[in-house]
């Protein structure tokens, strides 16, 4: 057996009814050398409760005020001791040999950072990915600039890389997951397990894809950093800045439909700024 030890992080807030599922897809795990760092943003349901069924000296409990998901993340892996870390999310679950293939297939090819396969449930129901959803493996900084292609619940990196690629963005309500795979990708290739390890939960209440508005504006936001972070080549700056473009052509259009004028003005401004060269604060992104 295998004895590294693998940092589980689990965020949760007020989803005590699903949370029982995603523990016990930990507990069914193969490779049994894990720690499960719980963060608990503040739930005010049965979260303790559930949790409180569980007497296993490998969870760690962490509680903390409300602040989202970023700022659990990132308690969770601050008082993690793994080597490696796991991230899943309260309303997901892992296939039993989710860790122990992930770690080997990541030990044997050199990779710092990996994901999964994933079924996905949309409202109770299995359903087949589009083709534009197919995860890539390797080098892909430029496709990630379209759309997130790494699954939070599917990934498991090295500390190391944490290192260089961290934190979750605390002031972004949504799409950090695209935010940090987007440095993730610009520093490392990412492995691919060609194995569906991972069932992903959609359309459920609370998610955050259902509950934050303007999400295209974060991706413009995390942009811009990437962007305004002096890290990325000729090659990579054009393919960037045209992305950026895009995005805020998009949200442009949005915001004129809706009659916010002004605000598809105040983008595209925001936009021309970057385009030529000038910082902008990312504070007038949120």
């Amino acid at each position: 057996m295998d004895d590294t030890l693998v940092s589980i992080i689990l965020p949760t807030y007020n989803r005590a009814s699903f949370l029982g599922a995603a523990l016990a897809s930990v507990f069914a795990q193969t490779h049994r050398q894990w720690e499960l760092v719980v963060v608990d943003d503040g739930s005010t349901d049965d979260t303790v409760d559930v949790l409180g069924r569980h007497d296993d000296p490998r969870i760690v409990y962490v509680h903390q005020e409300n602040q989202g998901v970023s700022a659990a993340r990132n308690a969770g892996i601050a008082r993690c001791s793994g080597e490696m870390v796991a991230l899943l999310d309260s309303d997901d679950e892992w296939l039993p040999a989710k860790l122990g293939r992930q770690l080997a297939y990541m030990q044997e090819h050199g990779y710092e950072i990996s994901q999964t396969e994933e079924i996905w449930i949309r409202g109770g129901r299995r359903v087949n990915q589009k083709a534009k959803y197919a995860k890539p493996e390797g080098w892909f900084f430029e496709r990630s600039l379209e759309m997130c292609l790494i699954s939070p619940s599917c990934t498991m990196f090295t500390r190391e890389a944490w290192e260089r690629i961290g934190p979750f963005d605390v002031d972004m309500p949504s799409c950090e997951d695209y935010d940090l795979w987007l440095r993730a990708c610009l520093h490392f290739p990412v492995g691919l397990v060609a194995e569906k390890l991972t069932i992903k939960h959609g359309g459920r209440p609370g998610q955050l894809s259902n509950c934050v508005p303007c999400a295209d504006l974060h991706r413009i936001r995390a942009l811009v950093k990437i962007l305004q972070s002096g890290k990325l080549d000729a090659a990579q700056g054009a393919a960037a800045l045209e992305a950026l473009r895009r995005k805020v052509e998009i949200y442009a259009q949005g915001s004129e439909k809706r009659g916010k004028s002004d605000e598809a003005k105040r983008v595209w401004n925001l936009f021309c700024m970057v385009r030529e060269g000038k910082r902008i604060p990312l504070n007038t992104l949120r």
